[in-house]
């Protein structure tokens, strides 16, 4: 055997495993590309009829999104990431909107503040104002609407502070020494104490939530027990259509609040 058929013998066989490494990948990926061509098509497909939707909300041409019922909607939440919440802009036409479509108290939360520092600054100094500080939660009122600004401080704040006054109550109680029982909280005597300390607030009926994250991000836990969350996209990219339809389709919901659980806190 020469050289040149020791040198075949030895490399072919690597070079076979490679080929066929090269076809299994390409073979993969012709798959993939495959499977993921009709979702991609399906998912464009919803974006543009959807699009379309808010464009025939926006321009009056659909008539039962024209009369809003909003008896159910007493009070609306807006969460938006705080990164987002920077543009003011976009915050006070979303505002704007809400006052048009007749919406009375809406609740603005971003987890670092954001909102509190920059929209409560530009709300204070608009034409018709009133505000009430208290807390660290802003309200401004304005002519048709109330605004009420939160943060992630507000609601860590609060549950320390719902704590100490449960924990004084207990301590204040009629039952001393060792016959003391142990402390059981109800979820009516955690909402009360959250009153007490000037954290209660209205639960919102309807969340709608801005940004990449579909969660309310750390909006506090007790103000959405029965609220209804609808995750809306990037705030950069919101349409008055799409808010109008997310209130449409509230309006439309029934939602049952019988025979809801009392929940228990024990050892508080």
């Amino acid at each position: 055997m020469d050289l040149s058929d020791e040198i075949a013998r030895v490399l072919i066989p690597p070079l076979q495993r490679v080929q066929s490494s090269k076809i299994l990948r390409f073979t993969l990926g012709f798959f993939w590309c495959l499977l993921h061509l009709p979702v991609s098509i399906v998912h464009l497909g919803s974006y543009l009829i959807k699009q379309l939707l808010y464009y025939m909300i926006s321009s009056g041409l659909l008539q039962k999104y024209q009369n809003l019922q909003l008896d159910k909607l007493r009070y609306l939440a807006i969460v938006v990431e705080s990164e987002e919440a920077k543009n003011t802009t976009k915050i006070k036409q979303l505002l704007s909107w809400l006052s048009s479509i007749g919406v009375k108290y809406v609740t603005l939360y971003d987890m670092e503040g954001v909102l509190k520092k920059s929209v409560e600054t530009d709300l204070k100094s608009s034409e018709n104002p009133s505000v009430a500080d208290g807390n660290a939660v802003a309200s401004v009122h304005q002519e048709r609407m109330t605004v009420e600004l939160l943060s992630f401080s507000d609601g860590k704040g609060a549950v320390a502070k719902a704590a100490s006054f449960l924990c004084l109550q207990y301590l204040e109680g009629d039952s001393v020494g060792y016959n003391k029982m142990e402390p059981v909280f109800t979820e009516t005597d955690v909402t009360n104490a959250l009153k007490a300390v000037g954290h209660g607030g209205p639960d919102p009926d309807l969340l709608l939530v801005y940004g990449p994250a579909r969660c309310h991000l750390g909006f506090p836990a007790w103000r959405i027990r029965y609220t209804e969350i609808v995750h809306m996209g990037s705030l950069r990219s919101m349409k008055y259509g799409a808010v109008v339809k997310a209130i449409y389709d509230f309006s439309k919901k029934h939602q049952n609040y019988e025979n809801m659980p009392q929940f228990v806190y024990e050892h508080f």
